[in-house]
């Protein structure tokens, strides 16, 4: 009887530890520093030179990358956009024609310095058109064609955008995706 009441004391000890082991940790994820490590901001340079030449608010950046390419410069997708921030090569064909880049290959793509200044030349050009964050990233994964069809036919109102009212899945989801991270990134890195 002694034995076991004091093996239900030790187990009670541990598990006591153990819970105050996983508060201990739970309060340190919550910690802006420790958050960075799951939210991290590489390119930083790059990305917020470009993000001021072209008007675009850095962390909208940074957050799209993430959820284009996880950081991994060598990124391509079954559809074959690549890079940081999967650009399609004709998407970055006519960017480097309208910046008048005429040394332009599609292998630069994979380069970040290049593919961040194409990618955030494209976002600054959304912006301008769609003047909507959301709208932006809309287009930034569906397509302005598509984007701009779901107006004209008012499937979805500009004024009032409601994310769930995006008709592709997938381009709801990326935008509820980004802007969470968007959001992660100017808490952690605000200005």
């Amino acid at each position: 009887m002694r034995n076991k009441r004091s093996r239900i004391q030790k187990l009670k000890r541990r598990l006591f530890v153990f819970l105050i082991f996983i508060i201990g940790i739970g309060s340190l994820l919550q910690m802006p520093l420790a958050q960075k490590i799951f939210y991290p901001y590489p390119y930083r340079p790059t990305v917020e030179k470009y993000a001021r030449e072209y008007g675009v608010d850095p962390y909208l950046v940074i957050a799209v990358i993430r959820a284009e390419s996880s950081f991994m410069p060598q990124s391509e997708s079954h559809k074959g956009a690549l890079g940081l921030m999967q650009l399609m090569p004709n998407t970055a064909s006519d960017i480097a024609e309208k910046m008048d880049d005429k040394s332009f290959t599609q292998e630069e793509l994979k380069d970040p310095e290049k593919n961040i200044q194409y990618g955030t030349w494209y976002l600054a050009n959304l912006q301008k058109e769609f003047n909507n964050i959301a709208l932006t990233v809309a287009a930034y994964n569906g397509g302005r064609g598509h984007v701009k069809e779901w107006i004209s036919t008012q499937q979805i109102d500009p004024n009032n955008l409601q994310i769930a009212d995006i008709p592709f899945q997938e381009t709801r989801q990326y935008v509820q995706r980004v802007l969470q991270f968007y959001d992660k990134y100017k808490e952690l890195y605000g200005y």
